[in-house]
């Protein structure tokens, strides 16, 4: 096995794995992948507009291909999409092959962040009840990752340098 040289970055949507991905990986001074800014340059649409025009199940294998391919860099920060750690396969690349960090908010705080987002397919028909459950559905995938941070309470840049500890240790 190679060494986990990348740190992958997992969370519901809206818990900062981009803005939080970007700060790491300048301290850190290696390059930031976000999945989903990846997918609209590949695709050419937006996110959204994947989901109303081809379907979750299209966007998901889009998903999976885009991902398992950047995965293979190294020494990379990557930001996954909020679905993508539920995928067997890219949950088993991540959690064999890199350093992932479940960025861990409450599910209140989610909620207010997520709901009637309009870049947010999934949030968007959504009702409350129906974001809480998948957040506690999710939440279970997530608790996998190497490392939790509970993010909380903190700043990002107290987020930051957490993470980046854990990874200069690491």
């Amino acid at each position: 096995m190679k060494s986990k040289e990348n740190l992958v970055f997992l969370g519901m949507m809206g818990s900062g794995k981009s803005s939080i991905g970007l700060m790491v990986s300048k301290k850190l001074n290696i390059d930031f992948i976000d999945i989903d800014q990846e997918i609209e340059k590949k695709t050419g649409m937006t996110i959204s507009k994947i989901f109303e025009n081809q379907g979750e199940k299209y966007f998901r294998e889009v998903e999976e291909s885009i991902t398992l391919k950047l995965l293979k860099r190294s020494k990379t920060v990557i930001s996954l999409g909020g679905g993508a750690f539920i995928n067997n396969k890219i949950k088993k690349e991540v959690l064999d092959n890199h350093i992932s960090f479940w960025l861990k908010w409450d599910i209140k705080t989610l909620v207010n962040r997520i709901q009637n987002s309009q870049k947010r397919p999934i949030a968007l028909k959504a009702s409350k009840n129906e974001l809480i459950n998948l957040i506690k559905k999710r939440s279970i995938v997530y608790s996998k990752a190497m490392y939790k941070i509970d993010c909380e309470n903190l700043t990002k840049n107290e987020i930051t340098k957490n993470i980046t500890k854990i990874y200069e240790a690491y």
